[in-house]
This record gives C-alpha cells, structure tokens and sequence, in this order.
C-alpha cells in the first residue's frame, strides 16, 4: 500500500505555526511552574493518590517544559504530539474525576476534563499532518 504524501500551502504552514505556539502557550508555562514550585506539584500529585509523585513530578516537567519546547519549536512534531496527547489524557483522568467530584465542583472538573481530550485531539492532529514548513522537522 503507498502512502500518499501531501504538500502544503502558505496558509496551511502558517496555521500549523500559529497551532503550536497557541498549544505550546498552555503547555510551556505549566511545567515552568511545576519547576519553581516542585514541592507542591510533588504534593499536589500525592494529593491525587498518585504512586511516586517525584517522579510524577519530573516526568510532568519533561513532557509540559520539554515536549513543549520541542512541540514550539516543530521538532520531532509527531512522536512529541502523541506523548503529549497520552499525558495530557492521562492527566484528564486522573486530575479531572468529575464523575466522582463534589457536586460545587463537578461541573469545573468536567470542563477541564473536556479541555485535556480537545487539547489531545489538536495534539493527534498535529501528529496526522506534521509540524508544517515552519519548523526544524522541514529544515
């Protein structure tokens, strides 16, 4: 079976453009945040019942700093995207639980759970189709 390739336009390499750095706009300033205030992402993560939340920690950082940089910058786009698509869903299910949060907080949880699977679907997208011309992948 072939695999078609596909050739993109201006328009179309600038929108893949503008989508990285409006998805690398959530991701980067978080794990900055992780970073700086590492004892409480650790203890928000055991809050969570999470094993280990050190390394919970360190790997939050890697992929919302790191991949996030990476994602900016369109380098490895696709493996970055789907490991970015798979935390960022992982997150969902066990930060977002409105399913089982307090009746004053279920409808936030369930809002924020609904942004992190629309955030992976963007983030699958850019897996499907690729960093676009602007980026270090083209280079």
């Amino acid at each position: 079976m072939a695999i078609a390739t596909t050739t993109t336009n201006s328009a179309q390499d600038s929108l893949a453009l503008i989508g990285r750095l409006l998805v690398a706009y959530l991701f980067i300033p978080a794990g900055i945040g992780k970073l700086m205030g590492f004892g409480g992402t650790v203890g928000y993560i055991n809050s969570a019942g999470l094993p280990l939340p050190e390394v919970a920690a360190a790997i939050a950082i890697v992929v919302e700093l790191g991949l996030g940089i990476a994602l900016l910058l369109g380098f490895k786009t696709r493996w970055t995207a789907i490991a970015m698509a798979i935390f960022t869903v992982a997150t969902a299910l066990f930060f977002h639980k409105y399913w089982s949060a307090p009746d004053a907080m279920k409808m936030m949880q369930q809002i924020n759970f609904n942004k992190n699977i629309a955030i992976a679907g963007g983030l699958l997208a850019l897996a499907a189709f690729g960093a676009g011309r602007f980026s270090i992948d083209r280079k």
